[in-house]
């Protein structure tokens, strides 16, 4: 080896990280969108059955 190569010690440092996951809040937040699909195809609906045929 080199001189200006020496041999260090050198100490990593592994962190793991875990993601939780909150069962709950992922059913509330399917809830949420479920509902918002839910209203949107309702006032499609309401538009293509009663409105357009007006014109």
């Amino acid at each position: 080896m080199e001189p200006r190569y020496k041999d260090r010690s050198v100490e990593v440092e592994h962190t793991e990280v875990q993601k939780k996951s909150d069962s709950s809040l992922v059913a509330a937040t399917f809830i949420k969108y479920a509902a918002y699909i839910i209203i949107i195809f309702g006032v499609l609906f309401f538009l293509v059955r009663y409105v357009f045929p007006m014109f």
